[in-house]
């Protein structure tokens, strides 16, 4: 099997073959861009292990591979507008680069793109393979409207929360999970286990992600530390908070007039006292747990899940 170093570069190499009609030049070149800007490459590096585990023909997954990778890009262009990013890996947002009514322009074809990718499959399993595909994508959409929806409201649940991080962040892992085992021959028994595993593996990344945003290393992280918290952004752990301190208490949680840095020292303080970084933490660990059961079952030879349990250690061992 292949290594996900070794997939990676696959993905890497088929990218700049993709070929983008030259005009309107400002509609295909942010395309170009945002592709070029590289990245783990991780979904589509899980796309195809899971068809390697069913078949060694890699190659019949890679339009599916680049569908997904299509995709995420997509929702980074529409998400930077939303957000008004001025960067992306380091380099400006495509709305900065272009404007943002053609940077919407060009996350729409995009999407587009992506299904056109898709249309390269085996006739025999198209209609899974679509069926599957526009679930993830409504999903990762309806993910993104909570989360916006999230940011007006002083009512959202803890459970709510792990709804809008399961829709936002992990349905296109176990939907690139899913898509590649469809491809590679699996059963649907098998394919559901793949999305189980990968569906869960999304939420742990993403509680581990709050938790880092407080405690991590920043210069391992790669962002800094408190950002959500000066942003107000109603992670696990000021969900979490706001359900155990008292209310005069948890003020500081959703305070506008601290400085920053006094705003990211008290919640944290806050955080420590209620033990909210170790509450995140088993919550974390349940999902793991969840995606590491789904993988045990899966009818395949133990020595290939060796990879897929290598692949949980470099996702979430960032800054542990």
């Amino acid at each position: 099997m292949h290594s996900p170093t070794q997939l990676q570069e696959i993905i890497e190499n088929a990218i700049p073959k993709i070929v983008y009609p030259a005009h309107p030049a400002d509609l295909y070149e942010p395309i170009r861009y945002i592709m070029s800007l590289g990245g783990k490459r991780i979904r589509p590096v899980m796309v195809l292990m899971a068809t390697e585990l069913f078949t060694d023909e890699i190659n019949k997954a890679l339009d599916v591979a680049l569908a997904i990778e299509t995709f995420h890009n997509f929702t980074l262009v529409h998400d930077d507008i939303m957000d008004n990013a001025p960067l992306r890996r380091g380099k400006q947002t495509v709305h900065e680069k272009w404007g943002s009514n053609n940077a919407i322009l060009s996350g729409d074809v995009m999407m587009v793109e992506s299904n056109k990718h898709l249309s390269k499959v085996d006739v025999n399993v198209l209609k899974p393979v679509l069926d599957t595909f526009n679930a993830t994508a409504q999903g990762v959409c309806e993910g993104q409207q909570l989360d916006m929806e999230f940011e007006q409201r002083s009512d959202v649940s803890i459970a709510e929360y792990i709804e809008m991080i399961r829709l936002k962040t992990a349905v296109l892992l176990g939907g690139a999970m899913k898509l590649g085992a469809i491809v590679g021959g699996a059963s649907m028994a098998d394919a559901e286990l793949l999305y189980n595993f990968g569906e869960n593996l999304g939420v742990a990344f993403q509680l581990q992600d709050d938790i880092l945003d407080v405690y991590g290393n920043p210069e391992k992280f790669g962002k800094q530390v408190g950002g959500d918290i000066m942003a107000n952004k109603k992670t696990f752990l000021h969900l979490t908070t706001l359900a155990l301190a008292p209310l005069d208490e948890a003020a500081p949680l959703t305070s506008t007039a601290l400085a920053q840095a006094e705003k990211v020292s008290q919640v944290t303080q806050l955080y420590n006292k209620y033990g909210v970084k170790e509450l995140a933490t088993t919550e974390m660990d349940k999902y793991l747990d969840k995606a590491h059961q789904a993988l045990n079952a899966l009818a395949v030879a133990e020595e290939k899940k060796t990879q897929f349990r290598e692949l949980v250690q470099q996702i979430m061992e960032r800054d542990r």
